[in-house]
């Protein structure tokens, strides 16, 4: 072999080297203040990404919905977002897909001193709701009223939409009586002195699904996950060690306590242990069938445009691996 040959071929050995270990990317969408933020955190801080061989590049969204029009046109690989909308979408012919994170279902903030101790108190009040009309919560909180006290919320309550900062903001001022918002911003303003008149477990439970199910998830699109296995395979277990750590470490938490925004100990403890409280297991059979009874439910009491066209849960959505 030529000599120069060599030469060269060895001075760019290292450049082939570093190409060929290069760790796979995963384009992330994020909301800046939500909790999934919290596990990204600490996948790099503790160097999971490493381990696990994969490069998260996450990408601050301005809401929910940049999201999923960042998914749809191929420039997130990933996102946050509940099992209710992939149904939905898969309808129209879209291949995502829903791995399970969190089995938080919000709460119902109401006024320590408001009088309102049932649903049938909220007749008359004016009751904030975070997201829109067809907010799953809302339709879910609706159909548990009709049920259990005989309240038409949509039409007995003054209702006002908003974002959850927003309508905490309009609680804390005595603007609203009663809030239907996320776990967290929930335990932020019970510290405050708000009281929950009913959990979102409550709800599902209610109106009998009595598993903890898992509501907000990782999803993406399966031509994706097939083309990239190494990607999602680092990106799950990098994942999984991130909630362990969170949950088991302080100095972990210690590092990722400043992104809940909150000075107060005594709130900063409770988040991490209603975050820990909330994490989502392995996806099993039963899962399926408790996603498909709140499926039913959801169809009757929201329409297609909540659930989609289907008239059953089309079960393909959960993620079970590359297609054979």
């Amino acid at each position: 072999m030529n000599k120069a040959f060599c030469i060269a071929l060895l001075a760019f050995a290292p450049i082939l080297v570093q190409a060929a270990e290069t760790a796979p990317t995963v384009r992330f969408g994020v909301l800046a203040f939500g909790t999934v933020n919290w596990e990204l955190a600490a996948i790099h801080n503790e160097g999971l990404d490493k381990k696990y061989g994969v490069e998260g590049k996450e990408q601050v969204l301005a809401g929910p919905d940049a999201g999923k029009i960042g998914l749809k046109a191929g420039s997130l690989d990933v996102i946050a977002s509940d099992w209710i909308w992939v149904a939905s979408q898969h309808s129209t012919g879209a291949d995502y897909r829903f791995i399970p994170y969190s089995t938080h279902a919000g709460a119902l903030i109401v006024r320590a001193d408001g009088g309102i101790g049932t649903l049938a108190d909220l007749k008359g009040k004016k009751l904030g709701v975070v997201g829109g009309a067809l907010d799953k919560n809302w339709v879910l909180l609706r159909t548990y009223a009709k049920e259990h006290a005989g309240v038409d919320l949509e039409h007995s309550a003054e209702t006002v939409f908003g974002a959850p900062p927003l309508l905490s903001r309009e609680m804390a001022t005595g603007k609203l009586d009663a809030l239907l918002t996320f776990w967290n911003h929930a335990a932020k303003l019970e510290q405050q002195g708000f009281r929950r008149l009913l959990d979102g477990r409550e709800i599902v439970g209610g109106l009998g699904v009595k598993e903890p199910l898992a509501n907000l998830g990782y999803v993406f699109k399966q031509s994706w996950a097939e083309q990239n296995p190494k990607a999602l395979e680092g990106l799950l277990k990098a994942s999984q060690e991130a909630r362990r750590l969170l949950c088991d470490s302080d100095a972990a938490w210690a590092k990722v306590a400043p992104l809940t925004q909150e000075t107060d100990p005594g709130l900063v403890r409770r988040l991490r242990a209603e975050y820990c409280g909330g994490i989502a297991h392995n996806w099993t059979s039963a899962d399926t069938e408790a996603a498909a009874r709140v499926y039913g439910l959801l169809k009757t009491h929201g329409g297609d445009q909540l659930t989609g066209k289907a008239d059953s849960l089309p079960r393909a959505i959960f993620w079970s691996g590359p297609a054979p």
